[in-house]
């Protein structure tokens, strides 16, 4: 019986070592900073109506992630499942449509989808792993020349688009909080560049980003949106602007961060998101 005893204290023994000695590619926090799981993230967004994986652009771990999470909620949501993203523009909704379909070729969606350099690692295991599956893929965000439009000559321009392509962004006139924590931080940042039409520049996208959210996401369904983590950090963002228009909507937010170490989610991050994945400043980026 000793011996039986010190067999299973030096197994044990063992097991600590090997926890001790893992280097974890991530961890997830809920938005007081205690420690979560990807199980309990799963639960709360098989529940929501729209969940917004806020990620970091180039970080490997984000894009693994959400993947998985998009084959999790496909499997639980079947054909009441439906993607967006940030990465794909409204105007190019048509071709994102043709190569789901099978339609358009890979060179086709490269030559006019406009699609960020990053695509191929980042985006495309998204986008078959929907095209296989039959899932409806929303192009969420602004053209950007609209973008631009505001950023160079003000929001009051967007008045002078052609009625055939303001189908394309948020409708008009769009409502703009320059006290929102987002906007206010990108105008710090940019130390009085771009005036006002910087933060609304944002703003727009934003705007239209949370218009064809709430134009695709019908009841009983479950809307997974890609995006930058800025565009909804805090609930701001196209969350604020998804409330305008759809005040009861269940909302998950996940924010993502960087850290040099990983034990306690660090002050900045607490509550930028109902859930926060962590990840090691010296992650291998994407691009």
């Amino acid at each position: 019986m000793q011996k039986l005893s010190w067999l299973l204290i030096l197994l044990f023994s063992g097991f600590l070592m090997s926890m001790t000695g893992d280097k974890p590619a991530y961890k997830i926090f809920d938005s007081t900073g205690n420690l979560a799981n990807y199980e309990s993230l799963l639960n709360d967004a098989q529940k929501a109506d729209v969940v917004f994986f806020g990620e970091m652009h180039d970080n490997p771990i984000d894009h693994w992630l959400e993947l998985q999470l998009e084959k999790d909620l496909y499997a639980s949501k079947k054909n009441n499942f439906i993607l967006g993203a940030e990465m794909f523009e409204a105007d190019r909704q048509d071709v994102l449509n043709e190569y789901l379909r099978g339609f358009a070729s890979d060179n086709t969606l490269k030559e006019e989808g406009k699609l960020w350099p990053n695509y191929a690692t980042d985006y495309k295991p998204l986008v078959d792993f929907a095209k296989t599956n039959k899932i409806p893929f929303v192009a969420t965000n602004i053209p950007r020349r609209y973008a631009n439009l505001v950023y160079n000559k003000g929001m009051a321009y967007l008045d002078s688009i052609n009625p055939e392509e303001k189908k394309f962004i948020a409708s008009l006139p769009i409502t703009y909080d320059g006290e929102l924590k987002c906007y206010k931080d990108i105008a710090a940042a940019a130390q009085g560049h771009g005036g006002i039409n910087l933060p609304q520049s944002q703003a727009i996208k934003d705007a239209t980003m949370a218009y064809f959210i709430a134009k695709n996401c019908t009841k009983g369904k479950t809307m997974l949106h890609f995006n930058g983590a800025y565009h909804t950090n805090n609930k701001e963002g196209i969350i604020w602007y998804l409330k305008q228009l759809k005040p009861d909507i269940k909302i998950l937010c996940i924010s993502s961060t960087e850290q040099p170490e990983m034990n306690v989610l660090d002050s900045s991050s607490i509550n930028c998101g109902d859930y926060i994945i962590c990840t090691q400043d010296d992650m291998t980026k994407t691009h």
